[in-house]
């Protein structure tokens, strides 16, 4: 019943919700996740080759063409495959799917991201190579822009009343969600720095462009 206790003036009641924004949550199995780690490590430490330790606060990303490197060859499959699963769920056809973007982001203790969304794209996607306590969440934010306007004050934050989502993450974890979501990083609260894998998707099919409506 959408409205609780006995009404005498209600036939019937009911609450469904429209135009839900998913996020898809794949945890890795251990021994897949640990020969990724090595490499994602590795590749991590031959991009830093020659800078100095990030300090206090400070936080820094690789160029976005990583998707290319071998090192990341069976991580970026992870994310394909799952990103494929993705399009199935939703229904929207054979329409192939590929990476346009992959990057690592290193934040040291203290180290936080700003609300942000990725442009151009239709999914991102986020893996975590190395967590802590205190270093192990992402915040989704409300991405309908219109709930700000108005915020009254609320007897229990609920998944319904709320304009952030926190999801709790750990080493070998990877997200998928739409582009457009905006999305924050904490200050890393832990005493080590967090090492994640950021990805964006697009589609490859040029019929894209066509328009929905039949010819006149």
């Amino acid at each position: 019943m959408a409205i609780s206790g006995k009404q005498s003036w209600i036939e019937d009641s009911d609450v469904f919700s429209l135009f839900p924004t998913l996020v898809w949550k794949t945890q890795l199995r251990a021994g897949v996740h640990e020969a990724i780690a090595a490499s994602a490590l590795e590749l991590l430490r031959s991009l830093r080759q020659g800078l100095p330790e990030l300090k206090t606060g400070e936080a820094w990303q690789s160029g976005h063409a990583l998707h290319g490197r071998e090192e990341l060859r069976e991580l970026c499959g992870c994310v394909r495959r799952t990103a494929a699963g993705v399009l199935q769920f939703l229904k929207i056809g054979d329409e192939a799917i590929e990476i346009t973007g992959c990057w690592a982001n290193l934040y040291a203790p203290g180290a936080a991201h700003r609300a942000h969304s990725h442009p151009n794209n239709y999914l991102s996607a986020v893996y975590y190579v190395r967590t802590f306590p205190g270093a192990d969440t992402i915040n989704f934010h409300d991405p309908r822009s219109q709930t700000g306007v108005l915020r009254p004050p609320v007897t229990e934050l609920t998944g319904v009343n709320t304009d952030q989502v926190v999801v709790k993450v750990k080493n070998g974890t990877l997200l998928v969600f739409p582009s457009y979501l905006q999305h924050s990083v904490d200050a890393n609260a832990g005493g080590e720095s967090r090492v994640s894998v950021s990805f964006n998707l697009m589609f490859s099919s040029a019929a894209l462009s066509k328009p929905l409506w039949g010819e006149e």
